[in-house]
């Protein structure tokens, strides 16, 4: 805001005004210590700055710049002097923090960029060519100066970090292009409105994956980062046996050094199990499944076959059709290859058709043997009405902020909408994919043509041929098919997220509690208490006491429990310092992480960082480059200053021509 830009700045203690800090004239009543002069001030509302402005001291040192200032304005006395040295190694702080935000190999480009800043007409640059040898765009400054953009950016985020109430990891381990270990850490923890961030903590390479060697990555790591341990309630994980091993896994090993450390398994991956493992229980199922991939890798090795299926489809006029891949470390994509194969189903058994008669392709006779049956058709028409929901809540336990209560409210409902679909039976819910197949099957337009029959033509020596009536067809199909996988995924969704533990303990902390018996309220803090805070159970009960009276008659009673836990997290309401011990539990709820999805978003980024043409990449510079571009805000929004007194830590042979300059000498 104008009226504050002049006279107001920043530091890492907080803010300051520039004109009192250089006239100080002196306080002629009150605390010799004021805000904005001799200590930072901290509340940052545009009424509280506003006041300074009108204070005794403030005027003063106004009249006392603009006389110094000899007739020339306030504002104009501070525009700051500009420096071309400065400027041209800002400037080049510009640049590489644009190519690394950006992931374009910074090592080659960096020059080049440069010299297309010049041929633009940024003269400044000139500056940064000492002599032949020294023109700052050597492999070795640019390391170095994307080591000090990293710090920069990491420095405020560490002080954030230590300042919260609760912190919690997430950790992973993979491959990058180099066949090289990585363990990504990633953290999350809670600013002073207790809102949750979620932050790239560091990059670590390992030399194997055993669960010693992840532990002691990662106590160094919170060494190195002067993370508080004892501030440390949550540990996420893919689930994986080297993570969550009883004996001796990661979780064990870290729970072992932090007692208070609660590990929680991906709930992304655990969605993606059940799906699977529901498919398995079902063999026509886990065969079909296998026939996508098959469908996919037929099309896709051939140019021919594309052709053919791309004629097919203008035939039928059908457009963006695409036979998607099946690939178990990629949650969603059975959902989008379904989705495709539904929507473009015709075009592909004409095409099959087309490559077995034409041709003479044995696959393609294969194939479209599986595909051109009742069965088939009518687990693709399933699978198109269950895997949305499925699909869903995946990019729910997806987000960022993702927490337990998410779970609590999105798995029942998902759960009994599949239920909804198998209790439907003969008569499938309007308007989804099963209540047109038979309605499909004899247009023939679509799957008409095809004339779609069981796939037994005659029964088995010994058998009765078996009625071929649609009626008769659906009835097997529901009574094979659609019942077990539906009850499947019940069993195993319910398995695998209904039994929370420790998780389902946190539901003490919403509205609807103070409505329990005190019974199940206090065996639920006590559970809280015993993990989290055992020396302060006494407390804790007490504080509950007073507590539920809030959540019955206060202010609190029609809040949500997101709400509620917020409220309870932030330092700047009544809360935390009237119940320490629930804000400290609410805190913990907000920052448990139920998903390592981070760490996967963090590895997609080191993909596209470290590329086959940058497989040398490793180490810290790796981790800088991952920095800068997860964490990095726009390149607008940068301290460079804080870059360039970084720079000046080490002597250069770069000079300003100001010879009063501090940050050079």
């Amino acid at each position: 805001m104008p009226q504050f830009k002049p006279w107001l700045y920043q530091n890492q203690h907080g803010m300051f005004c520039r004109l009192c800090r250089q006239h100080k004239p002196a306080p002629k009543k009150g605390a010799n210590k004021r805000a904005f002069v001799e200590v930072a001030a901290v509340t940052y509302r545009k009424d509280y700055l506003e006041r300074h402005l009108k204070t005794e001291h403030h005027q003063e040192s106004i009249r006392c710049q603009a006389s110094l200032s000899s007739g020339v304005s306030v504002m104009d006395s501070f525009d700051p002097i500009i420096v071309l040295e400065h400027e041209a190694i800002i400037g080049g702080f510009k640049c590489l923090y644009w190519l690394v935000k950006n992931e374009i190999a910074h090592q080659t480009n960096y020059p080049k960029l440069l010299s297309l800043a010049e041929l633009l007409g940024c003269d400044y640059f000139k500056k940064l060519k000492i002599d032949k040898r020294n023109n700052y765009r050597s492999h070795r400054i640019i390391d170095e100066m994307l080591e000090i953009l990293a710090e920069v950016l990491e420095e405020p985020i560490l002080m954030d970090i230590r300042s919260s109430q609760a912190i919690s990891l997430e950790i992973d381990e993979s491959t990058d292009v180099s066949v090289s270990r990585q363990l990504d850490l990633h953290i999350r923890y809670l600013d002073k409105e207790g809102q949750v961030y979620n932050q790239f903590l560091d990059l670590v390479s390992v030399i194997d994956g055993k669960a010693d060697t992840i532990v002691s990555a990662v106590k160094t790591v919170l060494l190195k980062k002067g993370i508080p341990t004892e501030k440390l309630y949550g540990l996420g994980t893919d689930g994986a046996a080297v993570m969550t091993g009883r004996l001796n896994g990661v979780a064990k090993q870290l729970k072992d050094s932090f007692p208070k450390l609660l590990a929680v398994a991906c709930a992304a991956h655990k969605l993606a199990l059940a799906c699977k493992d529901a498919s398995n229980s079902v063999p026509y199922m886990a065969t079909s499944r296998d026939h996508l991939q098959d469908l996919y890798l037929f099309f896709r090795n051939s140019a021919n076959r594309t052709a053919t299926l791309k004629a097919a489809s203008l035939i039928l006029g059908v457009t963006d059709l695409k036979v998607k891949e099946v690939k178990d470390t990629r949650w969603l994509s059975q959902h989008k290859a379904i989705q495709m194969l539904q929507r473009n189903l015709a075009a592909v058994l004409g095409a099959l058709a087309e490559e077995a008669e034409i041709r003479k392709c044995p696959t393609a006779k294969g194939l479209y043997t599986f595909c051109g049956i009742y069965r088939f058709v009518a687990s693709v028409y399933l699978q198109a009405d269950v895997l949305p929901h499925l699909a869903c809540l995946s990019k729910v336990f997806q987000k960022a902020h993702v927490n337990f209560l998410h779970i609590k409210e999105q798995v029942p409902v998902t759960i009994q909408t599949l239920l909804d679909i198998r209790e439907a039976g003969q008569t499938p819910v309007p308007g989804s994919f099963l209540s047109r197949l038979h309605e499909d099957l004899e247009d023939p337009d679509k799957l008409g043509a095809f004339e779609i029959k069981h796939e037994a033509e005659r029964g088995r020596r010994g058998e009765d041929v078996q009625d071929q009536s649609r009626e008769a067809q659906w009835c097997r199909f529901e009574r094979q098919v659609i019942q077990p996988y539906i009850t499947g995924l019940e069993t195993e969704l319910k398995r695998r997220f209904q039994e929370l533990d420790i998780l389902g303990a946190f539901h003490v902390l919403r509205p609807q509690s103070a409505s329990l018996p005190d019974s199940v309220s206090i065996a639920q803090l006590q559970t809280l208490a015993k993990q989290f805070c055992p020396d302060q159970e006494k407390v804790l009960l007490q504080e509950w006491f007073s507590f539920k009276n809030h959540l019955i008659t206060g202010s609190l009673q029609n809040k949500s429990q997101e709400e509620l836990l917020t409220l309870l997290a932030s330092e700047y309401d009544e809360w935390l310092d009237l119940y320490p011990c629930i804000s400290l539990l609410a805190s913990i709820a907000l920052i448990v992480p139920v998903s390592s999805v981070n760490c996967e978003r963090d590895f997609s980024a080191m993909n596209r960082i470290k590329t086959d043409l940058r497989n040398r990449l490793q180490g810290e510079h790796l981790a800088a480059c991952l920095r800068i571009a997860i964490n990095g805000p726009e390149p607008n929004e940068v301290p460079y200053d804080r870059a360039l007194e970084f720079f000046f830590r080490n002597p250069r042979r770069i000079k300003c021509s100001d010879g009063a300059c501090k940050l050079c000498t």
